[in-house]
């Protein structure tokens, strides 16, 4: 199976990283066509697209500007060890071993608005341009549709490769939404977290976003392939509810926080 996820607002380009491992993405060229409409904006212009401060909206300009290719480990990172927050901290890279890697390269995928699908030890450079950014480019009026159904169909080619019709989709409804789930040759699983707060059980920010990072790991490490097993998922005290779940979305549940 295959499993989507998010990147993060949060970057980690200051530490170094703890494998030499890393491949290039696929869609560099679209991303550059990207970056060039980019650079095109003056810091003010970037912090009102993306409604963001304007010390935010200086930072992302110099992002932009620096944005070079070739893509080499000295100015850019491997993906899945750059995105830091709340996913990642449940994922936690940087405790994978070489196997790890090389099961994540296989069936873990990053959802991105600059670099559209991202493998785990794919380099990017620093940025930041959410998915639902209203950004008018040469394509569309948005990132959807810049994208239109590039994202859709790598996926297919890459379920293909690994000969399976189950994508697990641990992203948020943003970044999924660049997915055309009816052109996605696979069925998709969508896990939902929900913790125990005030007499009930509901979905909280933090504790949810972590647990999709917590079931990542989960897949990579004991090497998953079988999406049944998902149902014994039990990171940090999360159990499977059968009542509470649907064919298609799945729920755990968790009586107090770890």
């Amino acid at each position: 199976m295959l499993l989507v996820i998010s990147p993060a607002k949060t970057l980690d380009f200051e530490n170094a990283s703890h494998t030499e491992l890393f491949t290039q993405n696929d869609f560099l060229e679209r991303s550059e066509t990207l970056i060039s409409q980019l650079q095109k904006l003056n810091p003010d212009d970037i912090s009102a697209l993306m409604k963001i401060s304007p010390k935010l909206g200086d930072l992302n300009h110099r992002r932009f500007m620096n944005w070079s290719r070739p893509f080499t480990p000295d100015n850019a990172k491997a993906a899945v060890l750059a995105f830091r927050g709340d996913v990642y901290t449940g994922l936690n890279a940087d405790s994978f071993a070489r196997d790890d890697f090389d099961f994540a390269q296989q069936h873990l995928r990053i959802l991105s608005g600059l670099y559209g699908l991202l493998r785990p030890l794919d380099l990017i450079q620093p940025y930041r341009l959410e998915m639902g950014t209203r950004f008018e480019n040469k394509n569309g009026k948005n990132l959807y549709e810049f994208w239109d159904t590039e994202i859709t169909q790598a996926l297919n080619k890459q379920l293909t490769e690994i000969d399976s019709q189950i994508l697990v989709n641990l992203a948020s409804n943003e970044y999924f939404s660049a997915v055309k789930p009816k052109a996605l040759k696979a069925d998709i699983i969508t896990p939902v977290f929900k913790d125990y707060k005030n007499d009930k059980y509901k979905i909280i920010s933090f504790y949810a976003k972590r647990a999709r990072g917590l079931m990542a790991a989960y897949i990579i490490k004991k090497r998953i392939s079988d999406v049944e097993q998902l149902k014994a998922f039990d990171s940090e005290g999360y159990y499977f509810s059968s009542e509470q779940s649907t064919a298609r979305e799945w729920v755990f549940l968790r009586d107090a926080a770890v």
